[in-house]
């Protein structure tokens, strides 16, 4: 496999693989679940409060969100309890801004909308919690993630034949975790977390070649904005550190076969790369400034302090195989999608390399964080952000496969078939999880989840997904209530 041009431009074929994604979320969209729930309650608080009531109080997004995330935080009297309050009197809110800053254009608009609304007479509520808020949020949660999808089919398909790329998206969009937090809880960050990093992997391989200065700085107001969303995206960098190791051994070594000038002197890479981090902690100060005014510290996230990980006991093999959402154990699919990679780095080493060292240190970062089952989880949800890794990794994968059959056709019908009984066996899965047939958090049973997928999910999917579509709001609230039964049984640790 050669190394492709960088800025090759799409084909006639690329574009209707695009159209062709593009029809397919447009038809998915009856899905979006408009409903803020759980840790979504903390994300969407750092939009709602300062559009709507032009400040940091987390008050009223806390009374109104779901039981088991209210009940831990305030009283009877709808007042917070005092272990949730920092040390400057907020509400404890250690979740991310970044996925409010994406929402924020949209939600702008449509707090424009409401407010022309009421004063033509509509008595909607300019709440930032009623039904055209959620329903804004939702879309825009879905779009990111969509566009994130988009860049990764055509990082992809620079590697591989056109439909290893599409079939792999396809596969990776309706196989993986992504869809429950693309739909279903749209509110959490993991979909803004998969747009980032593929946005971050798509323009840092666009300009690897040559990257200009502006162009670096493009580069670190991307990854601020990767890092605003989530802070593992941290171990993403890990393609630059390879990158950096790589153009400083040449400038110091130049290649007597290299073009003059191809390589930069050291000079001009300290100044790229010292910019670099100046634009990023830039973009960084809406994380930091939020931090101080929430918990008095710039540095505080509110998260497991670091000297409480397992740095010496990580959990490598439970965050791939443990029933307790286990990354390869709920999202099978994945196997074929990491093995993609190890073919990636052997055949590409300039590009293979950083992106393997990438999904190894997210690995290694989330083997040590204490909560690495994500306690209410469908599947390993933190991998969601190395969503555009996995779609590369499969559709390598499915072209090497490939040359095992006797033609390209053979080989298509034979693994979209395959790949099919993954996105089957994903959506009897995801039923499972979000109707809480299985415990949303903890270790499930392997021969029940068999047993529902065969005679539990048939029978009960036409029903609830009529619900779903058309009677939402009781369906939600049931989900909740077997929630509320569920954490009654089964209490978390304090």
């Amino acid at each position: 496999m050669h190394q492709p041009e960088l800025s090759a431009s799409p084909t006639r074929g690329s574009r209707k693989a695009e159209l062709l994604l593009l029809l397919l979320f447009v038809f998915s969209l009856p899905f979006l679940n408009p409903w803020v729930r759980g840790d979504g309650v903390g994300y969407y608080a750092f939009a709602r409060a300062p559009l709507i009531q032009h400040n940091l109080d987390f008050t009223e997004d806390y009374r109104h969100a779901n039981e088991s995330f209210r009940g831990p935080r305030l009283d009877e009297n709808g007042q917070p309890k005092p272990e949730f309050l920092t040390p400057t009197g907020h509400l404890d809110n250690h979740f991310t801004v970044g996925p409010a800053i994406l929402w924020m254009p949209f939600l702008f608009l449509a707090h424009v909308g409401v407010l022309i609304a009421r004063a033509l007479g509509s008595s909607v509520a300019a709440d930032g919690f009623s039904t055209p808020y959620r329903i804004t949020m939702a879309f825009a949660t879905a779009f990111y993630a969509f566009l994130g999808l988009l860049l990764a089919f055509r990082l992809a398909r620079q590697y591989v034949e056109e439909r290893w790329a599409l079939l792999a998206t396809l596969s990776i969009w309706w196989a993986s975790s992504l869809p429950v937090y693309m739909y279903f809880n749209p509110s959490w960050s993991h979909a803004h977390s998969a747009f980032a990093v593929a946005l971050f992997l798509w323009y840092w391989h666009e300009t690897l070649s040559s990257r200009s200065l502006p162009q670096w700085l493009v580069l670190a107001l991307i990854t601020g904005l990767m890092l605003d969303v989530y802070y593992p995206n941290a171990m993403v960098l890990a393609v630059l550190a390879i990158e950096a190791f790589r153009r400083y051994y040449l400038a110091f070594r130049p290649d007597p076969s290299a073009p003059p000038g191809s390589a930069l002197r050291v000079p001009q890479l300290l100044l790229r790369h010292f910019l670099f981090g100046a634009v990023v902690l830039i973009c960084l100060l809406p994380t930091l400034i939020t931090r101080y005014l929430i918990y008095g510290n710039l540095f505080e996230t509110g998260y497991t302090p670091l000297r409480d990980w397992l740095w010496f006991s990580p959990a490598f093999l439970d965050v791939l195989f443990s029933s307790n959402h286990g990354l390869l154990a709920w999202t099978p699919i994945l196997i074929f999608a990491i093995t993609g990679l190890f073919i990636f780095w052997r055949r590409q080493r300039r590009v293979g390399t950083p992106f393997l060292a990438a999904f190894l240190a997210f690995y290694l970062l989330i083997a040590c964080y204490p909560d690495w089952a994500g306690i209410s989880s469908y599947g390993n949800r933190f991998f969601v952000s190395l969503t555009p890794l996995f779609i590369l990794g499969l559709a390598v994968f499915l072209d090497r496969l490939a040359q095992l059959f006797r033609s390209r056709s053979v080989a298509l019908a034979a693994t979209s078939a395959a790949l099919a009984l993954f996105v089957f066996w994903n959506a009897g899965l995801m039923f499972q999880w979000g109707s809480h047939l299985i415990p949303a958090r903890g270790t499930v049973s392997f021969s029940e989840i068999i047993h529902n997928q065969f005679f539990v999910v048939p029978r009960q999917l036409s029903a609830d997904l009529q619900r779903y579509l058309f009677k939402r709001k009781a369906l939600m609230q049931q989900i909740e209530d077997r929630d509320l039964q569920q954490l009654e049984k089964n209490p978390p640790p304090p």
